[in-house]
């Protein structure tokens, strides 16, 4: 990467150096001739790294921002598929409340499809179609658009609740001469806060509580979250986190209550039914956070929500007694230094809720020669540090186990992108959480049939040396479904594993392909000072971790098919298996 040129040639040049002023710093691409003026400017102004696919592309853009490190980052996509395959990324990020912004190709102006027809130009699609329904904003730029006008469009994705925003540039656009030089100013801060009289009904909420609980959201951010921990500690509140929040707090606080979830721990869905107020701050509160059976989330609780949409505050689900819209951090840092509560009865019954509830249920079956996913994330969770990033994937058992298992040290990131849950979303993401802090080991954890989906980006991590530490999963298919199959259809399998028309590389040639070596794990891994070595070099490494097919995850939300073919699902603090009479009698103090 150079410095910026003082004077641009053409818009396409002019438009990055107004990127390079709002602090972008890394260009994720795929090249394509509708870029290519795009890409000239881009090539000397900002680190660029091309990947092998586009939707690589924008969920590395995604994890890169999302990280919180030095810089921000941005996808450039060329017409066509090049914008057809970066959708999926987008989509998680809208879902997810991130940051992406997306710079796209399109063929001339003159050449765009009018009165009915579906393709004029070459690689022609309607990207701006494509990209409305996940964007906060998708234009096409037909002519250039002044300073001030670019940098308001850009900003959108990070003010407010952050989102993607997508940027399809003409091919003609690009080249045109650059406008006059002017000046713009750049704001990312929001004017929603909560109001005085709002603040005032929470603190005197919770000095009247015996049983409250602060459920701390992705909302809340990694800045704002290091800036508080003494607030925290001081205020004596119990806290306990989303999973997109579950970096803001070290697992071993003493006021640390668990992460609650449709896939989350047994025992925080237990704390949660028996608390009697309720603050969630920066949380959207979906179905997967409050349990599809929705009306029973927070069910003694006087429950409060902090949140920046106020269509996530009205929408119906879950019950809201204070819906608040405004700034999350802006919220917590007005409310912890106003409240001194004694909760230390409350918090002493959780922990031995937590220490009756082992996060590895006794149920859990693990065939011999395999490596039981429990047991591997609290082997991970003994040998990471603070200073690692931790990138669980995004479905199927090696999250959802995540999620359960984890013990977060306060300074690690971890990310994943649980509301698209898509597969194949785990190496794209490591590999823009790894660029966003050079030099941190980096975690990645995905099934094999999630990784498959992306291996191509396999290319990416070895050309760049990336310190990124691969667990592959491998059960020979994906799992979830497989137990989906078996649980509601009486194992009627289909597309599931290998045996039902999946099919799967040797992983450890792909790895020899691109450079890359590998080892299987044993149960006896973490002790292995041969492994061990490996983890503390600063070179990529894949790790093949055996995975019963037939291994059971328990503690979970259970459904079952009611008349008519629907389904109905166990509140959060019902999950499967039961417990013995004499344990739920300990747990369910509250309830």
């Amino acid at each position: 990467m150079s410095s910026a040129q003082s004077t641009p040639s053409k818009y396409a040049e002019q438009l990055t150096d107004w990127l390079v002023e709002l602090g972008y710093t890394h260009c994720y691409f795929v090249a394509g001739g509708n870029i290519m003026h795009l890409l000239d400017g881009a090539r000397t102004r900002f680190t660029c790294i091309p990947v092998v696919h586009e939707v690589a592309a924008g969920i590395a853009v995604e994890y890169f921002n999302e990280a919180n490190g030095a810089g921000r980052a941005f996808a450039m996509v060329t017409a066509g598929p090049g914008v057809s395959n970066i959708i999926t990324a987008m989509s998680g990020a809208w879902l997810e409340s991130r940051e992406l912004l997306v710079i796209a190709g399109q063929v001339k102006s003159q050449d765009l499809a009018t009165q009915g027809v579906r393709q004029r130009g070459i690689q022609e699609i309607d990207g701006v179609g494509l990209a409305q329904p996940v964007a906060k904003s998708a234009v096409q730029l037909r002519a250039p658009i002044p300073k001030q006008e670019f940098f308001d469009l850009v900003n959108m994705g990070s003010n407010d609740r952050p989102g993607p925003v997508f940027i399809e540039l003409c091919l003609d656009t690009q080249g045109t001469p650059p406008l006059p030089v002017g000046s713009a100013i750049t704001q990312n801060t929001s004017n929603l806060h909560a109001t005085k009289d709002e603040l005032e009904v929470v603190i005197q909420k919770l000095r009247g509580s015996q049983r409250p609980v602060l459920l701390v959201g992705g909302g809340v951010s990694r800045e704002t979250a290091q800036n508080i921990q003494q607030s925290i500690t001081e205020s004596g509140i119990p806290v306990m986190t989303t999973w997109n929040g579950t970096d803001r707090i070290d697992a071993s606080h003493p006021q640390y209550l668990g992460r609650p979830n449709t896939w989350g721990q047994r025992a925080a869905n237990l704390l949660m039914a028996q608390a009697d107020v309720i603050v969630a701050v920066g949380t959207r509160l979906g179905m997967q956070q409050t349990g599809f059976n929705w009306q029973e989330f927070g069910r003694n609780a006087f429950v409060i929500q902090v949140d920046i949409d106020k269509s996530e505050l009205h929408k119906g689900h879950p019950r809201v007694d204070l819906p608040i819209c405004g700034d999350a951090d802006r919220f917590l840092e007005d409310l912890l230094p106003n409240i001194r509560g004694q909760w230390n009865e409350w918090i002493a019954y959780a922990h031995e809720v937590q220490e009756a509830l082992p996060l590895n249920d006794p149920e859990n079956e693990t065939g011999d020669g395999f490596v039981s996913p429990y047991d591997f994330y609290a082997d991970l969770s003994d040998l990471a540090t603070s200073h690692d990033v931790i990138i669980p994937c995004s479905s199927g058992g090696a999250n959802s186990v995540s999620m359960q298992v984890i013990k977060q040290k306060f300074g690690q990131v971890i990310i994943t992108d649980k509301g698209l849950a898509s597969m194949g979303y785990g190496l794209g993401g490591a590999i823009g959480a790894a660029m966003a802090h050079p030099g941190r080991r980096t975690f990645l954890i995905e099934g094999d049939g999630g990784f498959a989906q992306n291996l191509q980006e396999l290319a990416t991590v070895a050309v760049n040396r990336l310190p990124i530490k691969i667990f592959i999963f491998a059960n020979n298919g994906y799992g979830s479904i497989r137990m989906t199959q078996k649980n509601y259809f009486g194992g009627a399998y289909l597309g599931c594993d290998t045996e039902t028309g999946l099919g799967f590389p040797d992983w450890h040639l792909l790895f020899e392909s691109f450079g890359i070596s590998t080892t299987t794990l044993n149960r006896n891994w973490a002790s292995d000072q041969n492994v061990i070595a490996t983890l503390d070099s600063d070179e990529p490494y894949g790790y093949i971790v055996p995975i019963d097919p037939l291994q059971t995850y328990w503690p979970k939300i259970m459904s079952r098919i009611v008349e008519g073919g629907g389904m109905e699902s166990n509140p959060l603090h019902m999950m499967s298996p039961d417990l013995p009479p004499n344990t739920f009698a300990k747990v369910t103090k509250y309830l």
